[in-house]
């Protein structure tokens, strides 16, 4: 009897067919999934609510005011954390399981899609993202004039 493990990843291009309108977003995180694969912390989730809004998840416990600037360089959403810890001269962990290390997440962001709200809440700082297409670029259907 033979056992085999089979490992499963988020397999980007079965989805990318169902892209419509974010098909540049998803080839560039096709690009990338090969060094954020190797960059897990801190863990993230992203979810979709509908066509044009997302949201990422990044857990980031003990974070604190100050210690994660959120910015969007060249359409490219960048999250960076930095936490300073406090040493307590008197104390000596006998367990530190809190990372505490720095870090930077990066995800490319595509056109018109814009950063709407970032939030900290019981250690989740949650970056709501929204595709807002300008009136001038949405369809428009167009009047038919028939001659008789």
């Amino acid at each position: 009897m033979t056992n085999t493990l089979t490992l499963r990843s988020l397999d980007i291009p079965s989805i990318h067919k169902f892209a419509v309108g974010f098909d540049t977003l998803f080839d560039k995180l096709q690009r990338l999934s090969d060094t954020q694969a190797r960059d897990n912390y801190p863990p993230v989730n992203i979810i979709k609510y509908t066509d044009d809004k997302y949201t990422i998840e990044l857990a980031v416990a003990g974070s604190k005011k100050g210690d994660i600037e959120v910015t969007v360089e060249n359409e490219t959403l960048v999250v960076r954390g930095q936490r300073v810890t406090d040493v307590n001269a008197e104390a000596e962990y006998l367990h530190h399981g809190i990372g505490t290390r720095s870090f930077v997440r990066t995800w490319p962001l595509s056109e018109y899609v814009e950063v709407v709200t970032a939030e900290l809440q019981d250690g989740i700082l949650s970056i709501n993202l929204e595709r807002q297409i300008p009136e001038e670029k949405k369809p428009k259907t167009i009047q038919i004039n028939y001659n008789k």
